[in-house]
């Protein structure tokens, strides 16, 4: 059932909350979103884009007026995170929180990985202030294929990668987005703790040799050890970003991925990975990718709004 509502998106510009925004437009829900710099929103006319910064909890009580619902996304340092939801639990009744699948029994996702403290802690904020809640967890992101290869396919068609039978479910951003939205706007999904993945387990050198297919184009997969990855990455990719990815892949050597029904149990379909790359094939030949030869950083806080282990490009 869908109520008359009015939906408070934050990160409302990036990757996954800007197609939250449209899956909400889309069902006929009035939208606010959230953002720094409005006048840079580029957002739908028909969308309220108004002014706050998670960084100064009071900048968002204007924006929390007559909002019955918000779609969390963590976008700055965690100092504020208590003070913000205080205000949510004050001014509204539930809220949806992109988080990380970091309670997940998969070795992939248990290694070391500081970003998810961040996320564990902003889970139990929520829960203290007593906020009717759902959590939305994705594994890896399909379009880290765009920051990862994209430069090279385009470059001379060899990926040089480590740990090329490790596999991963990657899952499309547009179903992220799509399930975040509905539980925001449908009964049901109340207490949900979702992890969102793709609907197959792929190696990283089947999801190059996919890339190629559907771009007509015969790419070389090259096996990098875990040091010559090290050395191809130095002094664009910080260390931590380069460790906690290669332990992550290593972790899943010899067995598959983690693989949820959650997307096609909500949505009534998952599209695979084929799918997301056919339908972004122009970034594999035409630019628009971010990789290796671009300088990344890490920024912690901004995981969620990312992917697992998606490095930032500055």
């Amino acid at each position: 059932m869908i109520h008359t509502m009015r939906v408070l998106v934050t990160g409302a510009t990036g990757r996954v909350g800007r197609a939250v925004v449209g899956s909400l437009t889309a069902a006929g829900v009035p939208v606010r979103a959230l953002t720094r710099r409005p006048e840079a929103a580029a957002l739908p006319a028909n969308v309220e884009v108004v002014a706050g910064d998670l960084t100064v909890p009071e900048s968002l009580d204007a924006a929390l007026r007559g909002v019955d619902a918000v779609f969390l996304v963590w976008t700055v340092p965690p100092a504020s995170a208590s003070g913000v939801v205080e205000r949510l639990a004050a001014r509204t009744r539930r809220v949806v929180f992109l988080s990380s699948p970091h309670q997940t029994p998969h070795p992939f996702f248990q290694q070391p990985n500081p970003m998810a403290v961040l996320d564990a802690d902003i889970e139990r904020l929520i829960a203290a202030a007593g906020l009717e809640s759902t959590i939305i967890r994705p594994g890896m992101f399909a379009s880290n294929t765009l920051f990862w290869w994209a430069p090279a396919i385009r470059a001379d068609g060899v990926v040089r990668w480590p740990y090329g039978a490790a596999e991963t479910a990657p899952v499309d951003d547009r179903d992220v987005a799509a399930v975040a939205a509905r539980t925001l706007y449908e009964d049901g999904h109340a207490g949900g703790d979702y992890v969102l993945t793709g609907p197959e387990s792929l190696s990283q050198a089947e999801q190059v040799s996919i890339i190629g297919d559907v771009v007509g184009r015969r790419i070389r997969f090259e096996e990098l050890s875990p040091e010559e990855f090290r050395t191809e990455t130095a002094g664009t990719w910080p260390r931590p970003v380069v460790d906690m990815l290669l332990d992550a892949l290593a972790a899943t050597m010899g067995r598959p991925a983690y693989v949820t029904t959650t997307v096609r149990d909500i949505l009534g379909s998952a599209r695979p990975f084929r799918q997301w790359a056919a339908d972004h094939a122009t970034a594999f030949t035409d630019g628009g990718g971010l990789g290796l030869g671009r300088r990344v950083r890490l920024v912690r806080w901004r995981t969620a709004d990312s992917g697992w282990l998606t490095p930032f490009v500055t």
